[in-house]
């Protein structure tokens, strides 16, 4: 099953829906059901079994194509995780000299690259414009899949995510690295998060990215959520280090599909990213 906000012509303020494999072409409104928000329902015990109750009410569905989705995230915090594919270890050591061996040493060290990357309301949702920086000469996505977390670190669900990158502010010093990583609108999530899924299956999703100008396909990559160095257990533990979350977290967990070194977005290009048991998160490019 997927969960999911969205607005539509019947329901105009943010809702909870619920999408099932019975029905992939209806999003059940989960508001005709007392759901107020997605951050709360992540936190009910036995959420499958809470979902599949809901299930059978009778409540109002709506055709997919009918409503617009929203990040699936609210006042949750996103942070990410970095240097977890042998693939993304070797793009940031060839994007900087001068940071090279950090890069090496921490994709074999016992704690891990965590860093935040943005607050929930700050989080650009599908089809909304992700954004390169005007500062910035090398900007490239970042296709990832997303822990969804509850405020007992409680893995719940995934989603699919963009942590965009300023390359060349990132490799001239490694201190540049919130400055190449957060900024507005440099964070895409969504369009759905899958619940009751365990690790082992979710490491048999594929991810692919699509970067489509003026019509035309000018990268296409793709990798396995199976290739990610670490244990989700094991990201979530350490994002949980002296650390509380009390509306729950996000946690993204590095990517395996980098753009050749020759290659930038511009604006106007269109960024899809698939995570096969999640669906597609597509989004414009815009300077910011």
């Amino acid at each position: 099953m997927k969960l999911c906000r969205f607005v539509s012509v019947h329901q105009p303020l943010a809702s909870v829906g619920l999408v099932t494999d019975a029905d992939p072409h209806h999003v059940i409104d989960l508001s005709s059901a007392g759901v107020a928000s997605l951050t709360a329902l992540l936190e009910v015990h036995q959420l499958g079994a809470h979902l599949n109750h809901l299930v059978h009410k009778p409540l109002r569905r709506l055709p997919l194509g009918e409503v617009r989705m929203l990040a699936p995230v609210e006042s949750q915090e996103v942070w990410a995780a970095g240097v977890t594919y042998l693939r993304s270890k070797t793009a940031r050591m060839e994007e900087s000299d001068f940071s090279a061996s950090a890069y090496d040493r921490v994709y074999s060290a016992d704690r891990p690259e965590i860093f935040f990357k943005s607050l929930g309301e700050k989080v650009v949702g599908p089809g909304q414009g992700i954004g390169i920086r005007s500062d910035a000469r090398w900007n490239v996505p970042e296709p990832e899949l997303a822990l969804v977390l509850n405020s007992r670190g409680e893995l719940v669900g995934y989603t699919a995510g963009n942590d965009m990158s300023s390359r060349d502010i990132e490799g001239e010093n490694l201190l540049y690295l919130p400055q190449a990583k957060v900024y507005r609108a440099s964070c895409a999530l969504g369009p759905f998060v899958r619940v009751g899924v365990t690790e082992a299956e979710a490491r048999t999703w594929s991810i692919r990215v699509s970067i489509i100008r003026d019509g035309a396909t000018v990268f296409h990559g793709e990798t396995s959520v199976g290739q990610i160095k670490r244990t989700f257990d094991e990201l979530a533990a350490w994002l949980g280090r002296s650390q509380q979350f009390p509306m729950g977290v996000v946690l993204l967990t590095g990517t395996g599909v980098v753009p050749p070194n020759e290659f930038t977005l511009a604006p106007g290009d269109v960024v899809q990213i698939d995570i096969s048991g999640v669906g597609t998160l597509t989004n414009p490019v815009e300077v910011v």
